[in-house]
C-alpha cells in the first residue's frame, strides 16, 4: 500500500479533495506522536442576563439601563477567590452532559477605551485585549488577535492557518466590520469571517470544478470504497461516521437553500434571513468547524454566533413568534428579561451541542477531540443592558491535552485582566510568551 497523507488522500474524478480523520489502519504511515492540539472560540454577542448565568446572582436586581459603573458594587455578589464546585445555573444547564470537561471562569475584566462605541469594542477587541490608547493608529484598542498569533505558531502544517466562522446571515451593512468580527490580522485589517455554510464548505472541501458535480462525497466515494476495504473494523466504523457527517452537512445546506428560496417568494416585512431557523444554521456552521478541526484542515478557529448591536432581527427558531432584535431587547431588560434568558440558553445549547460532538470523536490515542482542544465560550460584555466590561461570562471546555483543569468554577482575584486567560491558553498551545496584550501573568491556578 502506498503511504498516504492523513489530511488529503481521497481524490475524486473532479479534482476535489476530502480530508479525513485519523485512521488506525494507516498508523504505520503516520508519525508517532500525540494528536494535534486545537484552539477554538465561540463568541456570544451583547453579554448575558447575569441572574441566570452567574452562580449566586439569582436574586440580583434586573438592571434598567446603562449604569455600568455601578454594576460591580450593586449587582455582583462577593465571591471568594479560588475554586468552587461547579453550579450549573439555568443558562448553563445544557452543559450537564459534559460538566466534568468544562470550567466556569468568573471575575475576568477588560478595559474600555473611552471615546469610542461600546459595542464596537466588544467583539473586535475581545481576542486582542490591548490596553486603552496603546494602539495609536486606531480609535479602538485593537491589535493582532490571539487566534492569529497562535495560528502563526501551530498552523504551518495545516492547509488553513486559521478559520473564521460567522453566523450573521443578514447581508445589510448597517454596522461596520467592528461589530461583526472577532479575528484580526492586525489593527485595521480584519480576518473576514465566512457566514455562508456553502461558501465555507466549498472553501474547505471544494475546487473550481465543484459546481459541476452533485457534491464532494460523490466525487470521492469510489476511491473511498476502495480504501474502506483495506481498513480494520473500527476504522471502517469511523470512516462511515465521518462520511455520514459530511453527507449530513450537505443535506442541511440543501435544506436551508430550499428554505431561502421559499421564504424569498413571500411578501415579508423583514429580510429572508430573519426567518431562517437560527439553531439549524448555527449548528450547520458548527458541524463544518468541527469537521475542519477533526480532519486537520486547521488547528485554530473562531466562531461568532451573532453580531453586536445589529438591529436587523432573527426569529431564533421557536423562541419567538416574530423576528426579534437581540440588541433592542438587551436595552429593555426589565421588559424582555425572560426572552433574553431563553435566548442565552439557546446560545448555550448550540455551544453544548458542539462541545458534546467534539467529545464523541475518538483520536489516535483513545482521547477525544475535545480532550485535545481548548474551546472557549465568551462575550465581550458582562451584561448587555449595563455595558459592563468587567466580570465577563467565560467558559472553557476541554483540557488542552491535560494542560488545564476542568470540572470546577474558578473565581479570579479582583480586576484580573481577560488577557491573563489568553496568555494561559497561548502557553498551553506551546507559545513561548511571557505576556500578551494587557496581561499581568497567566492564570496559574487553572494550569494542571
Amino acid at each position: 500500500m502506498t503511504p498516504l497523507s492523513r489530511r488529503s488522500f481521497l481524490r475524486g474524478t473532479g479534482g476535489a479533495l476530502l480530508s479525513l480523520p485519523w485512521l488506525e489502519s494507516l498508523a504505520e504511515f503516520a508519525p508517532k506522536s500525540l494528536p494535534a492540539q486545537r484552539l477554538a472560540y465561540f463568541y456570544v454577542p451583547i453579554g448575558v442576563v447575569r441572574r441566570s448565568f452567574f452562580p449566586g446572582e439569582a436574586e440580583a436586581i434586573v438592571p434598567k439601563g446603562n449604569n455600568g459603573d455601578k454594576m460591580r458594587s450593586d449587582f455582583v455578589p462577593k465571591i471568594e477567590t479560588g475554586f468552587h464546585p461547579l453550579e450549573l445555573t439555568p443558562t448553563m444547564e445544557p452543559l450537564a452532559p459534559i460538566k466534568d470537561k468544562i470550567t466556569l471562569i468568573t471575575g475576568l475584566d477588560r478595559q474600555f477605551q473611552n471615546g469610542t462605541d461600546v459595542h464596537a469594542q466588544c467583539a473586535s477587541c475581545f481576542l486582542s485585549s490591548a490596553a486603552p490608547f496603546t494602539i495609536k493608529s486606531s480609535a479602538w484598542p485593537l491589535d493582532r488577535s490571539l487566534d492569529q498569533i497562535v495560528g502563526d505558531h501551530v498552523g504551518g502544517q495545516t492547509p488553513f492557518r486559521t478559520l473564521e466562522f460567522g453566523c450573521n446571515s443578514h447581508v445589510d451593512n448597517k454596522e461596520s466590520i467592528y461589530f461583526d468580527n472577532i479575528s484580526w490580522y492586525g489593527t485595521g485589517h480584519v480576518a473576514p469571517s465566512i457566514r455562508d455554510p456553502r461558501k465555507m464548505y466549498n472553501r474547505l472541501f471544494g475546487t473550481k470544478d465543484i459546481q459541476d458535480f452533485r457534491n464532494i462525497t460523490d466525487l470521492a466515494l469510489e476511491d473511498a470504497r476502495a480504501l474502506n476495504r483495506t481498513l480494520g473494523y473500527s476504522d471502517q466504523q469511523k470512516f462511515a461516521e465521518y462520511f455520514d457527517s459530511i453527507r449530513t452537512i450537505e443535506e442541511q445546506m440543501d435544506k436551508l437553500d430550499r428554505m431561502k428560496g421559499e421564504i424569498g417568494k413571500a411578501s415579508l416585512p423583514e429580510p429572508t434571513a430573519a426567518y431562517l431557523p437560527r439553531g439549524e444554521y448555527i449548528r450547520l456552521m458548527g458541524d463544518i468547524m468541527v469537521a475542519a478541526l477533526q480532519s486537520g484542515l486547521t488547528r485554530v478557529a473562531t466562531f461568532m454566533v451573532g453580531p453586536e448591536r445589529w438591529d436587523t432581527p432573527f426569529t431564533y427558531d421557536s423562541l419567538f413568534d416574530k423576528p426579534m432584535s437581540h440588541h433592542h431587547m438587551s436595552h429593555n431588560q426589565t421588559i424582555y428579561v425572560e426572552d433574553l434568558e431563553r435566548l442565552d440558553r439557546f446560545h448555550m445549547e448550540q455551544y453544548s451541542y458542539l462541545v458534546q460532538k467534539m467529545d464523541t470523536i475518538i483520536e489516535a490515542d483513545g482521547s477525544t477531540l475535545l480532550d485535545n482542544t481548548i474551546f472557549t465560550y465568551g462575550s465581550g460584555l458582562g451584561d448587555g443592558s449595563t455595558h459592563q466590561y468587567h466580570d465577563l461570562p467565560i467558559i472553557v471546555a476541554g483540557a488542552g491535552q491535560g494542560k488545564l483543569k476542568t470540572g470546577a468554577h474558578y473565581h479570579c482575584p479582583d480586576k484580573t485582566p481577560l488577557a491573563n486567560l489568553w496568555l494561559t491558553q497561548a502557553k498551553a498551545m506551546g507559545l513561548p510568551l511571557d505576556r500578551f496584550a494587557d496581561s499581568a501573568g497567566p492564570l496559574s491556578a487553572i494550569q494542571s
